[in-house]
């Protein structure tokens, strides 16, 4: 790959969390699709299935390759299966670029969490990275690419989801490591109180411009990141927020 160059092509990405087709997975399987890669769609509720089989649809349309693989990824046997399903889809053995974008459960006020919700966010947030990472670095060659979607939450630590903000926060083989936090985007599962409160107290200290993100905004962070533009990238948390900062 040309190091001035965005092009993607040949490479095979893992997408986790890609499945509803206004979020920010999808929106970064765009961006990666019209750079010629080819991506694993995942996600894990039966009825996302067929939103999910859109974005493998819009992929294609973008100019990429697409496989849809429905699998939870918070245990070592769905993240091998995820992996596995991938390098069988596209005739490889081989992952060149893994981003850990999934996250389930719904932020809540500290003393409102249950063990349910804590299990399901940890396990999207930090067993499946985990997991998918220990699957994917032995079929990642050099110059490979792993990007983990977190949130500015994590920075900020806001104080009406506190878990979410814990649960959002390499080195060698010639692969990249690195975090991208974004601030407040809307999508359809951004939609509960807190997400509401949320979201007002954080917009008015965006910088670059007074508003929500977009799933682009941060699609084009991580398309730069994946790219080998970043070659001397690595092991960093990158705020994507329109210029949010913590106290």
């Amino acid at each position: 790959m040309s190091p001035d160059t965005l092009s993607l092509s040949g490479k095979i990405a893992i997408v986790t969390g890609s499945g509803r087709e206004n979020g920010i997975g999808a929106a970064i399987a765009f961006a990666l699709a019209r750079n010629g890669a080819s991506i694993t769609i995942n996600h894990v509720s039966d009825s996302v299935a067929p939103r999910a089989a859109a974005v493998a649809q819009r992929v294609e349309e973008l100019g990429g390759k697409a496989t849809v693989v429905q699998v939870d990824m918070s245990t070592p046997e769905g993240a091998a299966r995820l992996v596995d399903e991938t390098c069988k889809a596209f005739g490889v053995d081989r992952i060149d670029i893994l981003v850990n974008n999934a996250i389930s459960g719904s932020p809540k006020p500290l003393m409102e969490e249950t063990k349910e919700g804590i299990d399901a966010m940890m396990g999207t947030a930090l067993y499946g990275p985990i997991f998918l990472i220990q699957k994917v670095v032995p079929k990642m060659p050099p110059g490979g690419r792993i990007i983990n979607i977190g949130s500015i939450a994590s920075k900020m630590g806001v104080p009406m989801s506190p878990l979410y903000s814990a649960a959002k926060l390499g080195r060698g083989y010639g692969i990249t490591i690195n975090t991208i936090m974004p601030g407040p985007v809307s999508t359809d599962t951004n939609t509960g109180e807190v997400q509401k409160q949320t979201h007002a107290r954080l917009v008015p200290l965006t910088r670059a411009e007074e508003r929500e993100g977009r799933g682009e905004d941060i699609a084009d962070a991580v398309l730069l990141l994946t790219s080998e533009m970043s070659r001397w990238i690595t092991g960093q948390t990158i705020s994507v927020s329109g210029g949010i900062t913590g106290n």
